[in-house]
């Protein structure tokens, strides 16, 4: 089982509207309801690899209930995916309630109706069929001894993997958890968002999740921690939670930016995974080699750093790696919602370590899902078809 654990839970809720501009009256043309936060994201791509997922962090209150519900559909199999309603021309909803005039009432937390939209681009976790449940094939060496390394496709790809449930094991508070909102502008493919702070938890809130957290690593294979700390929890909270770990022999990777991260680095986690911007507030360098090796010398046995369209770069104990995605796919330019993307690059990484892959084809793995991400309309989604190109086209460089 792998763990992943998200303090700062969150119910994400997207938007579609035709063009957003500041200032204006919007009409909606879809709403998208589902559990969020970086660590629920994780889990919901590793269920749709075909690994045993467990979530744990902090729920609360009527937002904290409709998340709960809908990982208790997605585990009792009763859920297709994510709550959509979509919203005629008019702004009547189709699944829904309607406000004045004809405006959608969104009400927040609500269950709602799952519908179908954009085709597969809106998919749950129950994705039979994905491609990649063990492994992304043996790697090939390029003409001209350059180095590169590519995967040559989806192992067992005439085999259909079965997705499996995320099982929901967070712990009860008396706040309320967040809601984090994106609005996507259909016509720039450009997406705004908008993060509520997180409840305050007590410090009985935290030493119940500690105790529920320690006896979770019981029975797993990995964790990852990610995403930022609510108000009331430690700064130094990652590092525990990562000794935590290392005290039963867990891998853990961590996924967190400013003083959390940095004071998580000296716990040495297994594998840190910084964007450019993250590992630059962390380094002081803005040049991703030097700050790569610098986050290592910090104390991250690994270090991969997302760097949006130019890909990865890794520092392991294995070697350096630059990893690059192609930016054209048979249908059409690698262009989206970037909301996520991380995300699912860190599911590569642990699913390439629990199965137990060389750094290479890990990478390959979490760069696939990541550029596959970016051509979804939903965090914690990916195209399961373009993954499937993608695993054959990444490029893995050995960086100097």
């Amino acid at each position: 089982m792998i763990l992943t654990v998200t303090l700062n839970a969150a119910l994400d809720i997207t938007y579609r509207v035709a063009a957003l501009r500041p200032g204006a009256t919007h009409r909606v043309s879809e709403v998208v309801e589902r559990p969020g936060g970086k660590g629920l994201n994780v889990a919901r791509v590793l269920a749709a690899l075909g690994h045993e997922v467990t979530v744990t962090g902090f729920a609360g209150g009527l937002t904290g209930r409709a998340l709960r519900d809908q990982l208790a559909e997605d585990e009792s199999g009763t859920a297709t995916g994510p709550s959509v309603r979509a919203v005629a021309s008019t702004g009547t909803p189709t699944a829904g309630g309607a406000g004045p005039g004809g405006t959608a009432a969104v009400a927040v937390g609500a269950g709602g109706a799952a519908g179908a939209a954009d085709g597969d681009r809106i998919a749950g976790p129950d994705m039979a069929g994905i491609a990649d449940a063990a492994g992304i094939g043996d790697a090939a060496g390029a003409a001209g001894g350059a180095g590169r390394l590519t995967a040559s496709g989806p192992a067992g790809a005439a085999g259909a993997s079965r997705a499996r449930r995320v099982r929901d094991a967070l712990v009860s508070i008396g706040g309320t958890t967040r809601r984090t909102v994106a609005v996507v502008d259909a016509a720039t493919g450009e997406t705004t968002q908008l993060n509520e702070p997180g409840p305050v938890i007590t410090p009985e809130e935290w030493t119940a999740f500690t105790a529920a957290y320690e006896e979770l690593l019981g029975g797993c294979s990995a964790v990852a921690l990610c995403g930022s700390l609510p108000p009331g929890v430690p700064v130094g909270a990652y590092a525990q939670l990562v000794r935590a770990a290392h005290a039963v022999s867990v891998p853990v990777l961590l996924d967190t930016s400013g003083e959390p991260l940095r004071r998580g680095l000296a716990a040495r986690p297994d594998i840190v995974k910084p964007n450019a911007d993250e590992l630059a507030e962390l380094t002081g360098s803005h040049e991703p080699a030097q700050a790569t090796r610098d986050a290592r010398r910090r104390g991250a046995h690994a270090v991969v750093a997302s760097l949006g369209p130019r890909g990865m770069l890794a520092v392991t104990p294995e070697g350096r790696w630059r990893v690059v995605p192609p930016r054209r796919l048979r249908s059409g330019p690698v262009r989206g919602n970037a909301t996520g993307a991380g995300d699912s690059a860190v599911a590569g990484l642990l699913s390439g370590l629990v199965d137990n892959l060389p750094w290479p084809k890990r990478l390959v793995r979490a760069a696939a899902l990541s550029a596959a991400t970016v051509l979804s309309t939903t965090a914690g989604d990916f195209d399961r078809g373009a993954y499937g190109e993608l695993l054959g086209r990444v490029e893995v460089t050995e960086a100097t």
